[in-house]
């Protein structure tokens, strides 16, 4: 049955509105298989690819089958220049395009040879046909390493792709391509915003929050941690075994505030900000502490698997603070940064630097242990008063009591 013009012409408008809306690629790309099928054309399965930009993923594949299946409709996938994956992607057909300036490849089951590893496995699945594609991006539409949008389309029937339905995926699919590009353009927005400027400072600059000087009055508990003695680690060990070692302490650190609800704002070298925001006062002390307690579990582990593999290690120090901060967009107009300031801000710093001093991993000022609920403050004890740099007025200072004795309570 040939694709007529006019189904052509319906597929390609339906695309272009759901590129504008929005959605996911995995709806657009069923939807555009179902409304091809719809139309006449042999179509099994398919499947589109799109790298990104992202600290740990290279690129999403989304997949599509006729025929019902577990299998997943979206895959993510790492570095292709390594290892098997490397030798994998320069064996696919996709790698042929790219390297040969060709834009489209055809194997048809009995006509065609069976050159790539790819074509093989489709063979053996029960595809006759398949199209292979690349929808090349110009320098300045490049974003990273997405400078092409692949895609494969598959046919089980006998006589495979009629000639017609190929013409018609010629003039659809760089339509959807240009879609899949719209929309995987808004994920990689939100990824780059929430990985440099944390989560919940993020989703604010992506729903516009971008003016200077606009910000809010927060009461939120504030963590500043920092690694002990790094200044005189650094100096004993290769700048790339540096950087080694701050991603795996940073992991560590991170991913507890994260799992506890925290939103990190700063890395100050070996220094983290994160807030803790609730209604509750209490509420956003138990988060913290909380994120403490994983923290802690987890650099045990991390301590360990370094000793035995002969690297450095060293401790986190941890200052928690609870007070008011003016939380929003800050700098000039060219350079914006949005992040807290304030008093309370400095005090969380200068109670981390007291760790040393008092021998203590974490510390929290008493305006945080009164914030906190009667279960914390049960595991609080007094380490004394001190005066910290740059804050007037003398503090006392609490620990987490790990034996579980009653700590001081005002």
């Amino acid at each position: 049955m040939p694709a007529t013009e006019t189904a052509v012409s319906t597929i390609t408008s339906w695309i272009v509105e759901r590129g504008l809306s929005g959605g996911s690629e995995v709806e657009l790309l069923e939807g555009f298989c179902r409304r091809c099928r719809d139309a006449g054309i042999h179509l099994s399965n398919a499947m589109v690819i799109i790298d990104t930009l992202h600290p740990v993923y290279e690129g999403r594949a989304f997949k599509w089958r006729a025929q019902q299946s577990n299998e997943n409709p979206v895959f993510e996938y790492g570095p292709s220049n390594e290892g098997e994956a490397a030798e994998k992607w320069q064996q696919s057909p996709f790698n042929y395009l790219l390297q040969s300036g060709e834009s489209e490849l055809r194997r048809r089951a009995g006509r065609d040879p069976v050159d790539f590893p790819m074509i093989e496995l489709l063979r053996a699945d029960g595809h006759t046909d398949n199209l292979i594609m690349v929808h090349r991006f110009e320098r300045e539409g490049s974003v990273g390493e997405m400078d092409a949008v692949y895609s494969h389309w598959g046919s089980d029937h006998d006589d495979g792709f009629e000639d017609d339905h190929v013409d018609a995926l010629r003039k659809l699919v760089p339509t959807l391509a240009l879609a899949t590009k719209c929309i995987s353009l808004v994920r990689v927005a939100g990824t780059i915003a929430e990985v440099y400027l944390g989560r919940d400072p993020g989703q604010r600059v992506l729903a516009g929050n971008i003016s200077r000087g606009v910000a809010d009055w927060l009461h939120a508990v504030l963590w500043f941690s920092d690694l002990r003695e790094f200044t005189e680690l650094s100096e004993r060990v290769t700048p790339s075994e540096v950087i080694a070692f701050l991603n795996e302490y940073a992991d560590v650190v991170i991913s507890a505030i994260h799992d506890a609800g925290g939103d990190v704002l700063k890395l100050t070298g070996d220094g983290i900000l994160a807030i803790f925001a609730a209604d509750d006062s209490a509420r956003a002390c138990e988060a913290a502490l909380q994120a403490e307690r994983s923290m802690r579990a987890k650099l045990a582990e991390l301590i360990e698997l370094r000793r035995q593999e002969g690297k450095a290690t060293t401790a986190v120090y941890l200052g928690l603070h609870i007070g008011d901060v003016f939380y929003g967009n800050i700098g000039s107009r060219d350079r914006l940064d949005f992040t807290v300031i304030g008093p309370a801000v400095n005090e969380a710093a200068r109670v981390a630097e007291m760790c040393r001093s008092a021998r203590q991993p974490t510390l929290m000022t008493s305006a945080f242990m009164e914030a906190a609920g009667a279960t914390e403050r049960s595991r609080m004890v007094s380490v004394g008063r001190f005066a910290l740099r740059g804050v007037e007025r003398v503090q006392e200072l609490f620990t987490l009591d790990q034996a579980g004795r009653a700590g001081t309570r005002h």
